[in-house]
């Protein structure tokens, strides 16, 4: 199962306690299923715990029964569910506060989301229906689809209204509204009842943090790695260019002594090859000396 199908299937699990909340999550679902008409109510999913929620939310919400249900079928499968009777149809457009009389121009009835509750159980209708979140581990991503636009300008206006600021793009014709902070989606998943859903995001993201820390770190001691060997290799060049020239042994003692330890440990640190002198020189001290050695090294070119 996807991690969407997994988020849907945690959502599933709240109960299905007060009517008034059973209706705004069922109003959610109309407004983002695939089909809300007059004539015809059709909902169709692969999701097998929310096809299992259907039939006892539709119940609780309008006292009815689907005309069509799915029978088994394997994982995987679409699941419709259909509602046809006239008497039915009426009364959830009623409840929805449509009318029969017109063409259905579907907007969000706010007078069922009075309270903080329904307005929950409404988004949780909504994501089920025609929501979906990506695998953490592949980016951050969750959003909402639908076909009516004015549904989608008031869907904003409602996370907008709940503290939740999305954004908003049109894909094959439909209105997607979607986040992409995780902070934002661990949040929603959270308040509409999918905790685990929410830390499983929480724990990808510390373990893309860790993965990229991880990697920084290396790329930086590779590039002082690189910085350092480089260095080595301009100095043994330099102590090469000064014997070759005759001018290494009329060099102090301390820079003669230094570029011996060089040639003899070309492999070390700055750090370790400080650490080998007798008595232990300091990284400044030692530098300072290599720095003179590879200057008087470019004197003796011609």
């Amino acid at each position: 199962m996807s991690f969407s199908g997994e988020a849907k299937s945690e959502l599933c699990r709240a109960a299905l306690q007060r009517q008034c909340c059973a209706r705004a999550e069922a109003h959610g679902v109309l407004l983002f299923c695939n089909t809300f008409q007059r004539d015809k109510i059709r909902i169709v999913t692969e999701n097998r715990a929310f096809a299992a929620r259907l039939p006892k939310l539709f119940h609780k919400a309008f006292g009815l029964a689907f005309d069509r249900m799915p029978e088994g079928g394997e994982e995987g499968a679409k699941l419709t569910f259909e509602i046809s009777e006239r008497d039915k149809l009426a009364d959830i457009v009623n409840v929805c506060g449509f009318s029969m009389e017109q063409n259905l121009s579907l907007h969000i009835n706010f007078g069922l989301l009075e309270e903080d509750c329904c307005r929950v159980s409404f988004l949780r209708g909504v994501f089920l229906a025609g929501g979906s979140v990506t695998d953490p581990a592949k980016r951050y991503h969750m959003e909402f689809v639908t076909s009516h636009y004015k549904v989608s300008r008031e869907l904003e206006a409602l996370l907008i209204d709940m503290g939740f600021v999305s954004r908003e793009t049109t894909r094959g014709g439909n209105f997607v509204t979607y986040f992409k902070q995780s902070e934002h989606i661990e949040d929603l998943l959270t308040l509409l009842g999918a905790p685990v859903a929410a830390m499983d995001i929480m724990s990808a993201k510390v373990e893309k943090n860790l993965r990229n820390e991880m990697n920084r770190r290396v790329n930086c001691d590779t590039a002082n790695v690189t910085k350092a060997v480089d260095a080595a290799q301009e100095q043994l060049a330099a102590i090469r260019r000064l014997e070759e020239t005759g001018r290494l042994d009329t060099l102090p003692r301390k820079l003669k002594e230094t570029a011996a330890m060089r040639a003899r440990f070309p492999e070390m640190t700055l750090s370790q090859l400080a650490d080998s002198f007798e008595p232990p020189l300091t990284k400044s001290c030692l530098n300072h000396r290599l720095r003179k050695l590879t200057e008087l090294a470019k004197q003796s070119e011609p």
